[in-house]
């Protein structure tokens, strides 16, 4: 539990503050990266990031705006996702190679964990906020995994995207949640900006002829109408949460397949 603050103490380093207070496009810096951490987790290195905990990669020049800080996947996180949806991807023929889509990068390290464990596998990423994407461009330099990050909307950009037949398709799908995301509540599918559905149908048309599985994040608690409404849109589908938080603030997938279905 935080220690009571006294007046004339900095603010709480909370989702609030990060994300829609005026930490929200500056770069933060490590002690506000580690604050974050503290009086949102109650451990300062929760923002680890490409394999690194805070100090590490802060010290090698990566960056976070304060939005990037609270809407990024952290390495426990990617780890644990990236691990399952290889898993998955393992029910294609051995030397399938993927395609991993990222319409929303952020800091990249979702896609960064998925390529670490797909094999035989590339990222193709877009970012429509040009602060963001010219930090995550950076800070993505130096990494080991095929990342082309793009600047701009995936939505016009996909379209352009000549990915062959024969390779396999694997989406990231986690838009900004806003206010879709209440505590008490739950996440509302329908409200992320834009709506999952409207990705999920918008990535399945372009990609018509192709295998694809899909890797929704969702929150521990969900609304149920949005939750049944996307699972209809895949030929198969499996909900898995992860138990990295305390009990009720948990992140998870929805892994989802469209055109094939797993072994």
């Amino acid at each position: 539990m935080n220690e009571r603050r006294e007046p004339g103490d900095e603010p709480v380093h909370d989702r609030a503050l990060l994300l829609y207070g005026p930490k929200r496009s500056e770069v933060l810096n490590l002690h506000e990266v580690q604050q974050y951490g503290v009086d949102s987790f109650s451990d300062p290195d929760y923002i680890r990031l490409y394999g690194m905990a805070p100090a590490e990669w802060y010290a090698r020049g990566i960056r976070l705006l304060g939005r990037t800080a609270v809407e990024c996947t952290s390495d426990f996180l990617g780890d644990r996702i990236g691990r399952d949806i290889a898993s998955l991807a393992a029910s294609l023929l051995s030397r399938t190679r993927f395609v991993v889509i990222d319409p929303f990068a952020g800091s990249c390290n979702t896609l960064y964990w998925i390529l670490r464990h797909v094999p035989h596998s590339t990222g193709v990423a877009f970012e429509l906020d040009p602060h963001v994407f010219e930090l995550s461009k950076r800070n993505i330099a130096g990494l080991d995994r095929t990342i082309t990050l793009t600047q701009g909307d995936y939505q016009s950009l996909l379209e352009g995207q000549e990915i062959p037949p024969e390779h396999a398709i694997i989406v990231f799908v986690a838009p900004p949640w806003g206010t879709a995301l209440d505590e008490v509540t739950g996440l509302d599918l329908r409200r992320t900006e834009p709506p999952i559905t409207e990705i999920l149908g918008r990535i399945g048309r372009i990609f018509l002829r192709h295998k694809i599985l899909f890797a929704t994040q969702v929150y521990e608690k969900v609304n149920a109408d949005s939750l049944t409404e996307l699972r209809t849109m895949l030929d198969w589908s499996e909900l898995r949460v992860y138990d990295l938080n305390v009990a009720g603030r948990n992140h998870g997938i929805l892994l989802g397949t469209k055109g094939w279905k797993p072994m």
